[in-house]
């Protein structure tokens, strides 16, 4: 099994001329020969046929003087046998004929230079009964693979012939002649006509081989030039592809610097609001909570405003340092993953005052200022919407590792709600997408009744590089 793999993996690395070369010069071998096998032999059937039939003709011109009316005598006399003895036994079918026989119809040896075999009856066989339908049977061999009797002609060519003998006024088929005819000639002739068919067949078959090969070898010589102007236009594109991700990674460069910019700019808003508005605000809630104006004589209606005043101010107060807590990020640029999830729910939880359950498995590795940014905010924005919309029931934040990426997952129980009803211009779940893609990660949010997930990943190991 192995070293068929071996041979397919070295005939499919191979150009298409070779294999051409190789399958085509082996399948026109087999064609050659199976056509070659295919015509030979109807030559040599053919010769075969031709040659006995014309010296069975002759034959026949010569002995058929000498037989007597067959259709009223069925045996031979002294005098037809003499002659036939002394005709075949010199001259010209003398010396041609290895063995002669005469049969009747109903199989019996009418005449045969074996005298031992004339008079016994035999039963006819294929070749003896064709001959008495009036066709000539030939059959080209050597005199011990014929069945020739004759040891002095075992192993010489010969022709064994079955040749019926006419009446000649009626044309009836009234004996059949059988003899060998030792073909020594007829071997070197068909020897030569299948020498020559051989040849003719190799030299048309090797024309038609060599003209596709050119055709082939052509093609062949296309194709390369197209596959090396192919490799060429490919190299081009990965080089096109590796400076599209060089621009992708400076476009992130580039995000990152925004995101740290943006969080910068929201840091400073934070702290103007606590230094300037809430600071004015305190200010003013002790001037109302000063005796110029608690001790004045006044009636029900200024205090009922006054001390609307105050709740209104307290009430300013407290919101503006819930906006400042939450614009303000704590120092996480040199924490840890495990420190800024904890500061994210620990946060959340004091502000709200539910349970927020906390998982972390694996370890992270570094992380760049704008990711650890990034996971914080996705988990403030995450436990804040869970707990506006699913009044902060199991709230879960789940944070794992997986194939060199950081996942990060908060979940509730809440009733869930339809994704699609969802604000694309929002700036919450919006937001947080935009935040999560600009650092190339991703972001998935499902939700059903059972509760919503919300869920992030960072490729670590690529903003690393980057």
């Amino acid at each position: 099994m192995r070293r068929l793999e071996d041979l397919y993996v070295w005939w499919t690395t191979r150009s298409l001329a070779l294999q051409f070369l190789l399958a085509g010069g082996a399948v026109s071998l087999g064609a050659t020969f199976l056509v070659g096998l295919l015509v030979t032999s109807q030559i040599e059937d053919g010769v075969t046929r031709n040659s006995a039939a014309t010296t069975a003709l002759y034959v026949d011109s010569v002995i058929a003087p000498l037989l007597p009316d067959m259709q009223r005598s069925q045996v031979l006399g002294d005098g037809v046998t003499q002659a036939l003895d002394e005709t075949l036994g010199q001259g010209a079918l003398g010396t041609r004929l290895a063995s002669f026989r005469l049969w009747r119809r109903d199989g019996t040896v009418l005449y045969a230079r074996d005298k031992s075999l004339v008079g016994k009856r035999f039963e006819p066989d294929e070749d003896l009964e064709a001959a008495w339908r009036g066709r000539i049977v030939a059959e080209f061999g050597y005199g011990d693979a014929i069945g020739d009797a004759a040891t002095s002609t075992a192993g010489q060519p010969l022709l064994h012939i079955f040749n019926p003998v006419l009446q000649p006024w009626s044309g009836e088929v009234v004996a059949v002649s059988e003899f060998h005819e030792i073909a020594t000639d007829f071997q070197s002739n068909l020897r030569n006509a299948l020498g020559r068919s051989w040849l003719a067949i190799a030299l048309a078959t090797l024309g038609f081989f060599l003209a596709l090969s050119t055709i082939v070898l052509r093609g062949s010589r296309t194709i390369e030039e197209q596959s090396r102007a192919l490799k060429e236009r490919v190299g081009e594109l990965s080089q096109a592809l590796a400076q599209n991700r060089s621009l992708r990674l400076r476009v992130e460069r580039a995000s990152q610097r925004a995101t740290a910019f943006n969080e910068r700019f929201l840091r400073r808003i934070g702290a103007d609001l606590h230094d300037g508005p809430a600071q004015l605000l305190a200010f003013a809630a002790l001037r109302l909570d000063s005796a110029a104006v608690t001790d004045a004589p006044a009636g029900e209606k200024r205090d009922r405003e006054v001390q609307a005043i105050k709740s209104s101010l307290d009430e300013a107060m407290r919101e503006i340092r819930s906006i400042c807590n939450g614009l303000v990020l704590p120092h996480i640029e040199a924490a840890a993953l495990p420190d800024i999830l904890e500061l994210a729910a620990v946060a959340h939880e004091r502000r709200t005052g539910s349970a927020v359950e906390l998982s972390r498995s694996g370890n992270a590795g570094p992380l760049s200022a704008p990711a650890k940014i990034c996971i914080y905010r996705f988990v403030q924005e995450a436990l804040n919407n869970g707990f506006r919309h699913a009044g902060g029931r199991g709230q879960r934040v789940t944070q794992t590792c997986r194939d060199g990426r950081v996942v990060i997952e908060v979940s509730d129980n809440g009733p869930g709600f339809d994704p699609g009803s969802v604000r694309p211009q929002g700036l919450g779940l919006a937001g947080l997408r935009q935040r999560v893609e600009s650092l190339g990660g991703r972001f998935d949010l499902a939700s059903s009744a059972a509760g919503t997930r919300v869920s992030m990943s960072l490729d670590t190991e690529e903003m690393e590089r980057a």
